[in-house]
């Protein structure tokens, strides 16, 4: 149950209360497949430059990560810097060079327009639906999007979501999209949309899935060493569509199993707060199944009642 992930492949300058980084391996699908990897073959579609170290590739490889639609050209990587705020929950952007990401054209590997699940990272709206248009029969398609998009591509990005299946926000962004403040409201109205399950993500207040059963919340998991919160969205996003590739999840019957459901969204919490236990990538250069299988746990017992 393969799964094709499309974004942006970087590196990243991060400053935040517990130290600095002035170059790591970053990027939206970097997350996300590193997250999805525990659960599912994965596959990516991104752009490097020719400054992309040999050892960031072994490390994805590691991974089990398919690299066929990783193209390499002229020039450099995407970088972006940025520095949180004393409490992690605000950052600001320090630079953003979009260097060899500015001409992405994403085009899928044979191969890859097969496989049965495929995230659209943070990219352009028109770019997210064309690598839709190349799939054959995906089982499951959805991503991810921002304020950016959501303000100056509305109507792209309205016949992109349209689509399909999942939508991954956070509370933000669900609010700027839907018109509404209320979170229910918002959610109801952005499922009309197109996407039958949308996850409304609230950082350290956890998240909330709406689907056609219902809804599930889960709490964000406490910390007691929080490093770097770059990329734990997206390595939410990569639990949680992992898990739901690993069980074969599909929504052409109706509706799908909501305990199911249920735990992707606490696997794609799990993924998301391990990320933040270091800067960058670094939690998932040690990370294990078993390590993840604990936090699992740790998350049923304390929600259970």
């Amino acid at each position: 149950m393969s799964i094709v992930i499309v974004g942006s492949v970087a590196y990243d300058g991060v400053t935040t209360p517990a130290g600095k980084v002035d170059r790591m391996l970053g990027g939206a699908c970097t997350y996300i497949s590193l997250a999805a990897s525990y659960f599912a073959p994965t596959k990516i579609v991104g752009v490097v430059g020719d400054d992309f170290a040999q050892q960031d590739i072994d490390f994805l490889a590691s991974r089990g990560i398919g690299l066929e639609g990783l193209e390499r050209v002229p020039g450099k990587t995407f970088f972006w810097a940025g520095s949180y705020s004393a409490d992690m929950n605000d950052r600001e952007t320090l630079t953003t060079d979009l260097n060899v990401f500015a001409d992405f054209d994403p085009r899928l590997p044979a191969d890859y327009r097969q496989a049965p699940y495929l995230v659209l990272g943070n990219i352009q709206p028109e770019l997210q639906q064309s690598v839709r248009a190349q799939m054959k029969a995906p089982k499951l398609v959805g991503g991810d999007t921002m304020n950016f998009w959501i303000n100056g591509f509305r109507t792209q990005l309205l016949s992109t979501i349209r689509q399909w299946d999942f939508l991954l926000i956070n509370d933000s962004e669900a609010r700027l999209l839907s018109g509404e403040s209320n979170l229910k409201r918002a959610a109801d109205k952005i499922r009309g949309m197109g996407p039958r399950m949308l996850v409304i993500k609230r950082g350290e207040f956890g998240a909330t899935l709406f689907h056609d059963g219902g809804y599930f919340s889960v709490p964000g998991y406490l910390l007691d060493k929080l490093s770097d919160p770059t990329g734990a969205g997206d390595c939410f996003a990569g639990g949680f569509i992992g898990y739901l590739a690993s069980q074969g999840v599909s929504l052409a019957g109706g509706v799908s199993e909501p305990r199911t459901l249920a735990r992707a969204v606490v696997y794609g919490s799990v993924m998301g707060s391990f990320c933040c236990e270091q800067f960058g990538v670094d939690r998932f250069r040690t990370l294990t199944r078993d390590d993840i299988e604990a936090r699992f746990a740790e998350f049923h017992q304390f929600t259970d009642f």
